[in-house]
C-alpha cells in the first residue's frame, strides 16, 4: 500500500465532511449522514486501489452505500488487470457524530482507515468496553482493573495528581456507576454526547487536555480508534459486550471465537501498514470545522500512517471561480 495513499485518501473525508457541512445545525442526523456516505462513496472510486469495505454502514441489505463487502475503488471500473492497484481493507465513518452535526456542537468529523488486506478487523456491530489511554500510561493500565487503579496509574505516569485528570465518557445511563466511580477518585469528567473515536484520539495525543477515555461504546468505532493509536503510539484496550446467544453467533459469523478476548490497537488494526484520516466537520478539540466562504471552503484534516510515521495536520482551501478569487485566512 504505497505511502501517497493517505493525500487520496484525504480527498475522500474532505469531500464527506464539505457534503455534510452543508447540513450542519439543521436538526437532521439521517439526512446529514446519507449525504456524507454519498460523497465518500463518490470520490472513493475516483482512488486507485481495489479496495474492500470491511466496516461501513451496515450489512448489504441494511446500506444501499459503503455497506460491508462493497468493492471500492479505481479496480472496479474493470479497465485494468487483476492485480494492478493495491488491495486494500477500508473502515469508514463517513459522519462520526451524526447528532453534533445536526445540532451543531463539536467534534464532529468525517474519518476512514485503510490497512493491508485483512489488517482491520471484521468487529461485528456491538458494544464494546472501551480504555484509551496515551503512550505513557498504555503499558500500565488494565481493561480489568478497576476505575481507581487505573486512574492511580495514569497520574502517576504523567507525573500528576488523580485530581488533574480529564476523562470523557459518553453520556449515557449505562455508563452512571462509571461517573460515579471516576468522581470519587477526584477526577474530573468531560461528558459527551457523540463522538467517543475524536475523544479517543485526543486522549492519545499530548496538550489536548484530555488523558482517558472510558466506558462502552461501538466496536466499529474501536476499530477506527485502534487504527488511529496505531499511529500515535497511544493504546486502546477492548473487550466485546456479549449479552445473547445471538451476539455470540454474530460473532462466530465474523471469525470471533474468543468473545471474552480483551483486544489491543494491534489485534483490532493488525496490518502492516495503516493509514488514518479525519476532517473536521464542526469544531473539535485537534480541528476546525468546516468553513465557507464566498470563493471557497476551508478544511481542517489530520492524517496519519504508521509506516513512513508520519502525523500531518492539513489545512486545506478548496477553492470556486476564476482568476479573481479571494483567498481568506
Amino acid at each position: 500500500m504505497d505511502a501517497d495513499l493517505s493525500l487520496e485518501f484525504l480527498r475522500v473525508v474532505e469531500q464527506a465532511a464539505i457534503a455534510c457541512a452543508h447540513t450542519m445545525g439543521q436538526g437532521d442526523r439521517h439526512h446529514a449522514d446519507h449525504v456524507a456516505v454519498e460523497a465518500m462513496r463518490r470520490v472513493m472510486d475516483s482512488v486507485p486501489i481495489d479496495g474492500t469495505i470491511v466496516i461501513g454502514e451496515g450489512e448489504r441489505d441494511e446500506a444501499p452505500m459503503l455497506y460491508i463487502g462493497e468493492k471500492v475503488g479505481l479496480a472496479q471500473q474493470g479497465k485494468t488487470p487483476p492485480g494492478f492497484y493495491p488491495s486494500v481493507d477500508i473502515a469508514v465513518d463517513p459522519l462520526e457524530g451524526t447528532n453534533l452535526c445536526a445540532t451543531g456542537a463539536p467534534n464532529a468529523i468525517a474519518v476512514l482507515a485503510a490497512s493491508t488486506a485483512g489488517g482491520l478487523l471484521h468487529a461485528p456491530d456491538l458494544y464494546m468496553e472501551k480504555l484509551v489511554v496515551g503512550p505513557s500510561s498504555k503499558d500500565h493500565v488494565s481493561l480489568d482493573a478497576s476505575v481507581k487503579d487505573n486512574l492511580k496509574a495514569i497520574a502517576r505516569c504523567l507525573g500528576r495528581r488523580v485530581e488533574d485528570l480529564v476523562v470523557i465518557v459518553l453520556e449515557r445511563p449505562r455508563h452512571d456507576q462509571l461517573i460515579e466511580d471516576i468522581r470519587s477518585t477526584g477526577a474530573r469528567i468531560r461528558l459527551i454526547g457523540d463522538g467517543d473515536l475524536s475523544a479517543g484520539i485526543a486522549a492519545a495525543v499530548v496538550g489536548s487536555g484530555v488523558h482517558a477515555v472510558m466506558g462502552t461504546g461501538g466496536a466499529p468505532e474501536g476499530v477506527l480508534t485502534a487504527a488511529a493509536m496505531r499511529c500515535l503510539n497511544g493504546e486502546i484496550f477492548a473487550r466485546l459486550v456479549v449479552k445473547k446467544p445471538e451476539d455470540e453467533e454474530r460473532c462466530k459469523a465474523m471469525g470471533i471465537t474468543d468473545v471474552k478476548r480483551i483486544y489491543r490497537s494491534a489485534d483490532l488494526a493488525p496490518g502492516s501498514r495503516v493509514i488514518f484520516a479525519a476532517t473536521g466537520v464542526t469544531d473539535g478539540t485537534l480541528m476546525k470545522g468546516v468553513r465557507f466562504f464566498g470563493d471557497g471552503v476551508r478544511t481542517s484534516s489530520l492524517i496519519m500512517q504508521n509506516e513512513p510515521h508520519q502525523i500531518r495536520f492539513i489545512d486545506s482551501i478548496h477553492v470556486d471561480g476564476g482568476s479573481d478569487v479571494k483567498i481568506r485566512f
